[in-house]
């Protein structure tokens, strides 16, 4: 109890201490989708990266020194999807690992009975199930300095994040039913059509199964709201409830 007690007090000191003018000009430069917030936002964000950058540890990987910069850059973004949320930011995650670029990972399954295939994939971020996000910082740069492009790997990594904490503000019993069957028929309609290799609006590597489509239609929702909102309306729907936020409206709070 005293844990939680201190906790909460310090976060909510932390909630109410503005980012530095260096920090705003380093988070307004990376992320330009912040520029969208409204002013409300912008201050409720500032306080959930000052929390944020408190409680996570950075480890830079394959010679990356970490600076402020690149800090900055991933918790602005991680914090994106937090906002109008009652949050405990992100308890699965304790540490981001960062590379300078795409990373090798040693990939192996099973196949043809006992035998093991090992091969090398190359990476830009992954989400473990407990514990930690691994990114690409080219990649994290990449994907913020363009808010309109569909592609974000702090916004997938970290929706996997969310989604493994399985919470769906404010719905119960029929309501999360009709949620979750949105999700899932966006996402059959999604499989049938790569099988089929028919053209997609939504991005076919959402087709790997469930976890994945979910971190996929929040890329997508985040940074081509106004499209998935006339093409999938149901599902926009579905994606503005549980984040509780509406950027094809510019970001306007949600408040059902």
């Amino acid at each position: 109890m005293l844990d939680f007690l201190f906790k909460s007090k310090r976060r909510e000191a932390l909630r109410t201490k503005a980012l530095s003018a260096e920090q705003r000009a380093f988070v307004r430069n990376n992320v330009p989708y912040v520029t969208s917030l409204s002013e409300e936002d912008g201050r409720e964000l500032e306080g959930h990266i000052q929390i944020f950058l408190a409680e996570k540890n950075f480890e830079g990987c394959g010679g990356l020194v970490l600076t402020d910069e690149i800090r900055l850059s991933i918790a602005t973004q991680a914090c994106v999807l937090l906002l109008h949320r009652d949050t405990d930011y992100y308890p699965g995650v304790e540490s981001i690992l960062v590379y300078p670029s795409a990373y090798i990972v040693k990939n192996t399954r099973t196949a043809l009975g006992e035998t093991v295939v090992e091969a090398d994939q190359t990476r830009i971020g992954e989400s473990w199930v407990r514990g930690v996000v691994v990114l690409a910082w080219d990649a994290v740069r990449q994907g913020a300095s363009n808010a309109h492009d569909g592609h974000n790997v702090v916004f997938h990594e970290f929706a996997h994040q969310l989604d493994a904490e399985g919470r769906v503000p404010e719905l119960k019993g029929s309501s999360y039913g009709a949620w979750a069957r949105v999700l899932g028929d966006e996402y059959d309609d999604l499989v049938e059509r790569v099988f089929a290799h028919q053209s997609t609006d939504i991005d076919a590597y959402g087709a790997t199964n469930p976890a994945e489509f979910f971190a996929v239609v929040t890329e997508a929702f985040f940074e081509t709201g106004t499209r998935l909102r006339s093409r999938h309306p149901d599902l926009y729907e579905a994606l503005r409830t549980f984040y509780r936020q509406d950027p094809a409206a510019a970001n306007t709070p949600v408040h059902d």
